[in-house]
C-alpha cells in the first residue's frame, strides 16, 4: 500500500476511534445524569404524595408527561435557588456537565496530538527517504554505478527507488559497453594498421626501386608493377570490407528482403569464385532444388556465401572439392558449404569469425576479415552461422536463415535451450 494511502487510513482510524470513545464517554456520563435526575424526581413525587394524599397518581403522571410552554416554568425554579443558566435542576449531579466537557476536550487534544505526531513522523520518513535517493543520484552523477537498491514495499518512494535502480543498471551497462567499444576500436585500429603496414611498405620500396633504378630490366619492372597491383588490390579489399563492416555495425545499410531463388544465389557464388577454383584445381558443386526460395537481400547474402566459399577453396588442396547444398525445413532454410581441405585447428575454431583473426593454417596474404563479414551479414539477415571442422577431414559451414514468420521463434528456441542454432554435428 502507498504511504499516502497508509497515512489516510491511519488518520481515518484514529478519527473513528476518537469519535467512538467520545460517544461512549458522553453516553456513560449522561446516563449517570439521567439516573440522578430520575431519582430526584421520584423523591419529589413521594414527598408530594405524602403531604397531599388527595392528589392522585394519574394527575401526577399527567403533570410529568405533559408539555408546558409557560415562560414562568424555568423562572419559577429560582425560588428554590436554582439558576438554569449555570446550574443543573438536580443538585446531586454536581459538576458532571463540566466533567463531560473537559473529558471531550482532553480526548480532542490527545487525538490531535496523535495525528500531528503521525503526520510529522511521516514527513520525517519521506524527507529521509528523499535525501537517501538524492544521495544515490549524486553518486550516479559522479559515475559511481556500484549501487545496490532493493525495494521492500510498493509505495511511491519504493517505486522511485526501483526506477533509479533500473536506470543505474542501464547506465552501468552503457558505461561498460562504452569502455568495451573503446577497447575494440583501439584493437581494430591496431589490427588495421598492422594489415596496411606490410603492403604499403612493399609498395613504397618497389616504387623507390623503379624510380631510382632507371636501368631496371623491363621484366623485373613488370613483376614489381604486378606486385604493386596485387598489394593495392589487397588494400582496397581490406578498406572496402572495413567500411562495409562499419556500415553494418552502424545499421546504415538496410537489407531489402524479397523472395529469391536459392539455387541462383549458390550458382552466383560459384561463379564469383570460379577463377580461384581453377587456379587451385578445386572442383565446386551445387545441390539445391530449383524451386527452393528464400526471403533475403540477394546482393549481401551472395557476398557472405562467396566469402565462405573463397575461404574453403583457399584451404583445399588441388583435386579437392567444395560443395554447396541448400535445403528447407518447416522452420528455416539451411545452406551448408563443405570442403575436404586441411581443416581448422580446434584451438582456432572458436575464433574464426572474429575480425582480423588469422589461424595457424591461414594464407600469408589473408587479412582475417572475410568470415567476420560473412557472419555479420548472415546475422543481419536474421540467421546464424557456425563451423565444424576436423584437421585433415575438411570443414563444414552451416548457415541457418529463419523466415519472417519464424524469426521470433529462433529467439525463443535459443532462450529455452540455451544453445546456439543450428547445432553443428561433428563429422567423425
Amino acid at each position: 500500500m502507498k504511504r499516502s494511502q497508509k497515512f489516510l487510513v491511519i488518520f481515518l482510524v484514529l478519527t473513528a476511534v476518537f469519535s467512538a470513545v467520545t460517544a461512549a464517554v458522553s453516553a456513560f456520563e449522561l446516563e449517570k445524569v439521567r439516573k440522578n435526575t430520575n431519582s430526584a424526581v421520584v423523591q419529589i413525587l413521594e414527598n408530594v404524595k405524602e403531604k397531599y394524599p388527595e392528589v392522585s397518581e394519574r394527575e401526577l403522571a399527567g403533570i410529568l408527561n405533559g408539555k408546558s410552554e409557560n415562560p414562568q416554568t424555568e423562572s419559577s425554579l429560582k425560588k428554590y435557588g436554582i439558576d438554569l443558566d449555570s446550574d443543573w435542576a438536580v443538585y446531586k449531579n454536581d459538576n458532571l456537565g463540566l466533567i463531560i466537557i473537559i473529558a471531550n476536550a482532553v480526548l480532542c487534544a490527545v487525538s490531535c496530538l496523535a495525528l500531528t505526531a503521525v503526520f510529522l513522523k511521516y514527513c520525517k520518513n519521506q524527507k529521509a527517504e528523499s535525501e537517501r535517493l538524492a544521495g544515490y543520484l549524486r553518486k550516479i552523477n559522479r559515475k559511481n554505478y556500484d549501487l545496490e537498491l532493493k525495494a521492500n514495499s510498493e509505495d511511491e518512494m519504493s517505486q522511485l527507488q526501483s526506477e533509479i535502480y533500473k536506470t543505474t543498471v542501464m547506465l552501468r551497462e552503457q558505461a561498460d559497453n562504452s569502455q568495451k567499444d573503446k577497447e575494440n576500436l583501439k584493437q581494430s585500429l591496431s589490427d588495421i594498421s598492422h594489415q596496411l603496414k606490410t603492403p604499403l611498405t612493399s609498395i613504397m620500396v618497389m616504387l623507390d626501386d623503379i624510380i631510382e633504378d632507371e636501368n631496371m630490366p623491363e621484366d623485373i619492372k613488370r613483376d614489381f608493377l604486378n606486385d604493386i597491383r596485387r598489394s593495392s588490390n589487397g588494400i582496397s579489399f581490406l578498406v572496402q570490407s572495413i567500411l562495409t563492416l562499419s556500415k553494418l555495425d552502424a545499421n546504415s545499410i538496410v537489407l531489402k528482403s524479397r523472395a529469391e531463388n536459392v539455387k541462383n544465389i549458390l550458382d552466383e557464388c560459384v561463379k564469383n569464385t570460379e577463377v580461384l577454383a581453377e587456379i587451385k584445381g578445386v572442383e565446386t558443386s551445387v545441390e539445391c532444388d530449383d524451386s527452393l526460395t528464400l526471403d533475403c537481400d540477394i546482393k549481401w547474402l551472395c557476398e557472405a556465401i562467396t566469402n565462405i566459399v573463397k575461404n574453403c577453396i583457399e584451404h583445399t588442396d588441388e583435386g579437392g572439392f567444395v560443395n554447396l547444398k541448400a535445403e528447407k525445413t518447416s522452420l528455416c532454410t539451411k545452406i551448408t558449404v563443405t570442403d575436404n581441405g586441411c581443416g581448422i585447428d580446434k584451438d582456432d575454431l572458436p575464433h574464426i569469425f572474429e575480425r582480423f583473426y588469422k589461424g595457424r593454417n591461414s594464407d600469408e596474404n589473408s587479412v582475417g576479415i572475410g568470415l567476420a563479414l560473412a557472419k555479420t551479414i548472415v546475422e543481419k539477415s536474421g540467421g546464424s552461422i557456425c563451423a565444424d571442422s576436423k584437421q585433415g577431414k575438411g570443414t563444414k559451414f552451416t548457415i541457418t536463415i529463419f523466415g519472417a514468420k519464424t524469426s521470433g521463434m529462433k529467439e525463443k528456441i535459443i532462450d529455452g535451450l540455451n544453445t546456439p542454432l543450428p547445432e553443428c554435428i561433428s563429422e567423425d
